[in-house]
């Protein structure tokens, strides 16, 4: 695991030493650079593979090939024989150099034959070529710069894995201010734009070829085309292909020369990565789950699920009950993000990394079963949707009014809450109804939104977003296949995978997503939604494929979401820091939205009537990245407020 920058063309080589201090956290064990004319390629590295001899920047026997790595290739060691087979000479144990060797035989082909997570960036001196690659489900970052040269001159590429450190490149760099509203409606900001202008995220799938100063990018995999027709699989055989191809992407995974362990709570994806986890391997396993104690947040709560998990596959278990100081946690994930990003889900990820990395080097974790298996009340929520259609449209316009009496409590199961969203949106499109429910910016506010930074920038209230691009695209008819094709294609990668890689890396913890292994996706996407939601359970088919690998408390448990009691939080221990950032003289300092718009949230959330958390939270992201944002300098950084 690494941190990866970088310049492909004509450059000054002294933005690589500031680049990589901002990347430290990710490879606190190791530094290199390469550098010739036309390429400098510097690599922080984190020891997992080969501790000794993977040192990077790697290349092959003639030095025509150089790389750099960011993540894992999982398949290495049956690619490293088929090439030793072939007469090559490799000199260490690491994955790296594996990638070099297998691109002098086969070319681009070559980053179609690994598996795994990685961003790569590989020089190919002889042809005075460079590529940068992305893995197919985007779990690991890779973010870019085009630069025109002046009078003329060649373009060059810069890039890096977090944008900090790209910025150290870019010392005139500005706000996209669109990406403002974007992150205030969806919480992140959906790629391959980012909250700086002119700064991009390759996508996922893509690879970026640089030579003689043209640019051309690639798609080598879609995912969408794993979509070729649902097999007609009953239960039981579904559960059987599945159940082997999940074993074999889990087995795989387990690949370290460092010690290695689990994020476990209470659910059924990190439960069932244990049970396989027991099943294929002998060293003790060692797990990790984070809890509360005060006695208003047990619905977040999940210290006795994962316990008795703990206990029935005899772990070396570690859990900590936290009483965290909320102000100084949020602002360190802010700070670690990097970017603006308002998913509650990132502080936990933080608390429990910080936990795991006192025992551990690498931990798994079990993001991305949601969005194969069907894990989301809303996928479900969608299919009743579905059939609610069918009643008369001035019945369900009359059920959307009654919805409005219906007060959410902010708790970690608000039954009330998801009711009250299925009424109140069920006289609309579905295509609607699902973009109401993945965004954020309340429909029930009917006065003016954006403040005038930006009400210039948009005809309605809305950016135009994921499920706008992507839910009449997906390659099905079924509802809730178009929603999770939707999620697939943008909140796994621009959110959940982009906090998961953050926030374990700020502690320098590699983390693994073994639902992400490629192999499984094309498995999990030929499962027909009737099969996936056996019984209109969520993950209907998850929990036949673990029958008699857990206890059945587990298997029958409800859903329960990876949160902090924000509600509560902001009612009682933010109170005072949301009303310093979120005061009237801020709102309208940054001109992002409407005091007015502020104000009504902070009174409906202290009221009781909704569960205005994740709207105030984002608001006072916003304005802790401005107020530490860090102005790029060769040689120290200040801590300067941006208006």
């Amino acid at each position: 695991m690494c941190g990866i920058c970088g310049i492909i063309g004509d450059h000054e080589q002294r933005s690589i030493q500031p680049m990589l201090r901002r990347l430290v956290h990710r490879g606190p064990d190791d530094e290199g650079v390469y550098h010739r004319s036309g390429v400098t390629l510097g690599a922080r590295r984190l020891q997992v593979i080969d501790p000794v001899g993977g040192h990077q920047p790697i290349g092959n026997e003639t030095g025509t090939v150089w790389a750099v790595m960011n993540g894992e290739i999982y398949n290495y060691r049956e690619l490293r024989k088929e090439l030793e087979l072939k007469g090559h000479r490799l000199s260490t144990q690491c994955d790296t150099e594996v990638l070099v060797h297998l691109y002098e035989d086969e070319g681009f082909d070559a980053f179609r034959r690994l598996r795994g997570m990685f961003a790569i960036a590989l020089w190919d001196h002889e042809r005075r070529r460079a590529w940068l690659v992305r893995d197919r489900l985007g779990i690991k970052p890779l973010y870019y710069t085009i630069r025109q040269g002046d009078a003329g001159g060649d373009t060059s590429v810069v890039f890096s894995s977090e944008i900090p450190s790209l910025l150290e490149a870019m010392p005139d760099w500005r706000l996209r201010l669109e990406s403002i509203a974007e992150y205030l409606t969806h919480l992140y900001i959906p790629g391959p734009d980012t909250i700086i202008a002119g700064v991009h995220q390759l996508h996922p799938g893509q690879a970026m070829k640089i030579s003689d100063g043209r640019i051309e990018l690639v798609h080598y995999y879609h995912l969408e085309q794993e979509m070729n027709g649902s097999a007609t699989w009953t239960l039981h055989q579904a559960a059987d292909k599945v159940s082997r191809v999940f074993e074999d992407a889990v087995q795989s995974h387990l690949v370290s020369d460092v010690p290695l362990g689990l994020f476990l709570s209470g659910g059924l994806d990190s439960a069932s990565l244990l049970a396989i986890m027991a099943k294929v391997q002998t060293a003790p396993i060692r797990t990790f789950t984070i809890g509360y104690d005060h006695p208003s947040d047990q619905s977040f709560n999940e210290l006795a699920p994962a316990r008795l998990l703990a206990n029935h596959f005899h772990t070396i278990h570690s859990e900590m009950v936290l009483k965290p100081n909320a102000s100084s946690l949020i602002t360190n994930v802010v700070a670690g993000m990097g970017e603006p990003f308002a998913d509650l889900s990132a502080l936990p990820t933080y608390l429990i990394s910080e936990v795991a990395r006192q025992s551990v080097t690498v931990a798994l974790s079990g993001i991305g079963g949601d969005e194969l298996f069907g894990g989301y009340p809303r996928y479900l929520g969608l299919r009743a949707a579905a059939q609610y259609q069918h009643f008369p449209l001035a019945l369900r316009k009359h059920m959307a009014k009654w919805s409005a009496y219906l007060n959410e409590r902010g708790t970690g199961r608000d039954h009330t809450a998801r009711l009250k969203r299925f009424f109140r949106d069920g006289h609309l499109p579905l295509q609607e109804q699902y973009r109401r429910w993945t965004t954020f910016i309340p429909d029930e506010w009917d006065g003016s939104l954006w403040g005038e930074a930006l009400e210039a920038m948009f005809i309605s209230d809305r950016p135009v977003g994921p499920v706008d691009l992507f839910f009449g695209q997906w390659p099905s008819s079924d509802p809730t296949n178009r929603a999770m094709g939707v999620d697939l294609r943008s909140y796994l990668h621009d959110d959940l995978l982009r906090m998961g890689d953050r926030m374990s890396m700020v502690h320098s913890l590699e983390l693994r997503v073994p639902f992400c292994d490629h192999h499984l996706v094309a498995a999990a996407l030929q499962v027909p939604p009737n099969v996936r939601f056996a019984g209109w359970q969520l993950k209907g088919l998850m929990r036949k494929m673990l029958e008699g690998f857990l206890p059945p408390h587990i298997l029958k448990a409800p859903k329960q979401g990876f949160m902090v009691p924000m509600a509560r939080w902001l009612r009682e221990d933010l109170h005072e820091m949301v009303h310093d950032l979120l005061s009237e003289d801020a709102i309208k300092q940054r001109g992002y939205v409407k005091p007015s718009y502020v104000q009504w949230l902070l009174k409906e959330h202290h009221n009781g009537r909704r569960n205005f958390s994740d709207q105030l939270y984002a608001l006072m992201v916003l304005e802790l990245w401005h107020r530490g944002i860090q102005t790029p300098s060769s040689d120290q950084h200040t801590l300067e407020a941006v208006p």
